[in-house]
């Protein structure tokens, strides 16, 4: 199983376990909470078929990856990702993030810059800031936050079923555009996250992904679901789209949360056609 070392704890190394397959130009894809890069095969074995190398890895404290008491922060996110992609010496990248994973991608390149990166794809975004603050009356009350850290507190993997009640509104897709397995799957997934990533990544979902956004010069492709009840679609894409002039926003009606399962055929065609653009200057 190959691993990047991305930092120690006490005696041992913080390692983050990684896939990569294919060859041509690289697309790393970065998973939400609270799952890992398994949860990307609809998607990484479209890109591979289309002629692109495809990088998954589980993030800190998820999957595979090592599980350290800390680091459940956008900044320490974006710099692990950052470490994978010098360590793997990547280029002309396209980065793709999902949910909790378009942090990582926004804040990537809001530190480190686009020089690795020609385009990025954010699905079900978690930008521009989805907490309320007295700047962001649009947002999302703090409360329900402190709510989410109590029931995982109380009891992860009873908090784990509403999530993924969230994720896939069964009432509307199950036997549809998710099977009772693909659920039981996601479920037994994000169990194998720590009890501490799966509480302390709910304060990284406040964090004010703002400041990064003018910073993006590269072309943006954001994709989310009308009826995403965990990033309300009105807090989040909607209103992303506008604040980033290199953005392109596509709105799947009537679509949930985990659209890369529930959606992966209109996903694939969106990215791959995006991917198929030619580049727009950077500015």
């Amino acid at each position: 199983m190959p691993f990047i070392t991305v930092g120690t704890e006490n005696s041992a190394p913080i390692d983050l376990y990684y896939e990569d397959h294919g060859s041509g130009k690289p697309v790393v894809l970065i998973h939400g909470f609270p799952f890992n890069g398994a949860t990307w095969e609809k998607e990484t074995r479209a890109l591979q078929n289309a002629g692109y190398r495809t990088i998954t890895y589980d993030r800190r404290g998820n999957g595979n990856s090592a599980q350290p008491a800390f680091g459940y922060d956008y900044n320490t996110f974006a710099a692990d990702l950052d470490v994978l992609m010098t360590e793997l010496d990547l280029n002309e990248v396209t980065l793709i993030g999902h949910s909790m994973g378009t942090g990582e991608v926004v804040r990537y390149l809001g530190n480190y810059g686009s020089q690795r990166v020609s385009r990025a794809v954010l699905l079900s975004p978690l930008q521009p800031m989805l907490a309320k603050a007295s700047d962001n009356p649009e947002g999302v009350d703090r409360s329900l936050f402190k709510g989410f850290q109590d029931a995982i507190i109380k009891d992860r993997f009873a908090y784990l079923t509403s999530f993924c009640d969230a994720f896939f509104n069964p009432d509307q897709n199950m036997g549809k555009r998710v099977s009772e397995e693909a659920y039981r799957a996601h479920w037994q997934i994000g169990a194998m996250a720590s009890g501490k990533a799966t509480h302390d990544s709910v304060d990284a979902w406040q964090e004010d992904f703002r400041p990064d956004l003018p910073k993006i010069n590269i072309p943006v492709l954001i994709v989310q679901g009308d009826q995403d009840r965990v990033l309300p679609y009105p807090v989040t894409g909607q209103r992303l789209g506008p604040m980033m002039p290199t953005a392109q926003l596509i709105t799947l009606k009537g679509a949930p949360h985990g659209i890369p399962w529930t959606h992966a055929d209109e996903i694939n065609k969106a990215v791959l056609d995006f991917m198929k653009q030619p580049a727009k200057a950077r500015a």
